[in-house]
């Protein structure tokens, strides 16, 4: 009967395993004064090369599975970038490497795709293995486009090179071009058509030092990106620039030109926008942003702000917070937010919410008429600290025209200390003894004589002689009710008044 390929194997695995088991007894027999003998030497040396055919057999059985076992599974595409030469010490360039280890993340399709037109890279990721990279032109990632990558895990540093202009990462289609805020004009990214090259990238666990040339991240037309736990700093242009494409969630980040923690003895120099969202339905949520002339900028509609802490320049010194920059479509919702010494600006706001947000030292919601246009704008239960200087907690700045539509806004139940509360409702009484009495809501209400609404209620004292007596509401102006009685008569009014309408529309 012949013997089998695998039965052979077997065979001279048993005999490999006999003969080195006899490696103790052979090789180590008893011999002369001077060490072994010449026949203990021959089998030691014998002994020798068995074991080693033997672990050879055994490496090349253990690689060679038989047709019935399972093929393990491939491993996931992970392009480390010290393989391509990049240096983890920051001392040499490592442009050319990392970007080399994106553009080959970026040649593994499947083919499969995300939206149509965008290959679905599989989850490869770039590793920067916890190193220091020191860059001298933007990682922009191929303008072929792609998704379902990650870059992550060490940090990138811009060298004194680096373009002024750019950012050290960039999302960046080569069919778009980079918005640019000039002067007072404002931005209209609605405008532009979305036609994205990259979906669901990931950009996480980073340090960004911008080296005061340039910015840090640049989203530009992209779909569901993610920025997480990322340290951006040194920036002279954004930390974060967002433009066009749809839902970039920017979370758990510190952003800031100047690291430093307040108190700042440069903090009237500071300059750059830490985040400027000028795309539709984005998030930011749990970011610190440190220091900045702008917090975060809005010039898109739809998007969300929560749990952002704002200490960037103060108010005092030219700053601002959070600036909402799309006038007639603002669509913006700050919520449970932290306006540190610098507040909230917004123009022609329409449809915007602030809720739930804490304004300290003397921080304030300034609502700024560029057309005259302000509707759906709910200012509500917010906390503002001040200093005792008489300082509204919510503004109007009417220096370029009057709000002249003014629709569905309501300023109410927040709570302030050192601070003039401001609001769109106010209820008050005033007592009298003749035929006119009035109630002064100046100091209460937001708009300057603007009274849309108004109820009263009259109570004659009980020692009043007249049973009967005609009573009429004659004047709301200057944000003052006047009530007149046909006869002189002691009595109290209760009047609550609202500066919108009655009835939206």
């Amino acid at each position: 009967m012949g013997i089998t390929m695998g039965g052979a194997a077997a065979v001279l695995c048993l005999l490999l395993v006999f003969f080195s088991g006899l490696a103790p007894i052979h090789g180590y027999g008893v011999g002369s004064r001077g060490g072994k003998d010449l026949r203990c030497r021959f089998l030691d040396k014998k002994i020798r090369k068995l074991e080693a055919t033997k672990a050879a057999f055994l490496a090349q059985n253990a690689v060679s599975p038989s047709a019935s076992s399972p093929t393990a599974p491939a491993s996931p595409c992970v392009y480390h970038v010290t393989s391509y030469g990049a240096d983890p010490s920051g001392q040499s360039d490592s442009t050319d490497a990392i970007l080399k280890a994106i553009s080959d993340a970026f040649q593994a399709p499947n083919g499969r795709y995300l939206m149509p037109g965008i290959p679905d890279l599989g989850g490869s990721q770039v590793h920067l293995e916890g190193g220091t990279y020191k860059i001298s032109q933007p990682l922009r990632l191929p303008s072929s486009g792609g998704g379902n990558f990650m870059i992550h895990g060490g940090s990138l540093r811009a060298s004194d090179d680096f373009p002024t202009d750019r950012h050290l990462i960039e999302l960046w289609p080569s069919s778009s071009s980079k918005l640019k805020l000039d002067g007072e004009d404002s931005l209209s990214p609605q405008e532009e058509s979305f036609s994205s090259s990259y979906e669901f990238i990931t950009l996480k666990d980073l340090l960004l030092d911008s080296n005061f040339r340039g910015g840090g991240i640049s989203v530009i037309n992209s779909l569901r990106t993610t920025i997480d736990n990322c340290y951006i700093a040194h920036f002279t242009t954004d930390g974060i620039l967002v433009q066009g494409g749809h839902e970039t969630l920017i979370k758990n980040s510190f952003i800031g030109q100047h690291i430093t923690s307040g108190g700042d003895a440069g903090e009237k120099k500071f300059s750059g926008v830490g985040i400027t969202l000028a795309g539709n339905d984005n998030v930011v949520t749990d970011v610190v942003i440190f220091s900045a002339a702008v917090g975060i900028m809005v010039a898109g509609q739809a998007n969300t702000l929560t749990g952002v802490h704002c200490y960037n320049k103060a108010t005092g010194w030219g700053g601002t917070g959070i600036y909402v920059r799309l006038p007639g479509l603002s669509q913006t919702r700050i919520l449970n937010c932290y306006l540190d010494y610098t507040g909230v600006v917004a123009e022609d706001p329409v449809q915007l919410v602030i809720s739930g947000s804490f304004f300290l030292d003397d921080a304030s919601v300034l609502l700024k008429s560029v057309k005259g246009v302000i509707s759906g704008v709910t200012v509500v239960d917010n906390v503002f600290s001040g200093s005792d200087k008489g300082v509204d907690i919510v503004q109007l700045d009417q220096s370029k025209v009057p709000f002249s539509t003014v629709n569905q806004v309501v300023v109410d139940r927040n709570s302030a200390r050192g601070m003039r509360v401001r609001s769109t409702v106010g209820k008050g009484w005033a007592q009298g003894n003749g035929t006119m009495m009035a109630v002064d809501f100046s100091d209460v209400l937001l708009f300057p004589d603007m009274i849309k609404h108004a109820q009263y209620t009259l109570l004659p004292d009980e020692t009043s002689s007249s049973a009967f007596f005609g009573h009429a509401m004659r004047a709301t102006s200057g944000n003052r009710v006047v009530v007149e009685t046909d006869s002189a008569v002691p009595a109290k009014i209760y009047v609550w008044v609202d500066q919108n309408s009655a009835f939206s529309g």
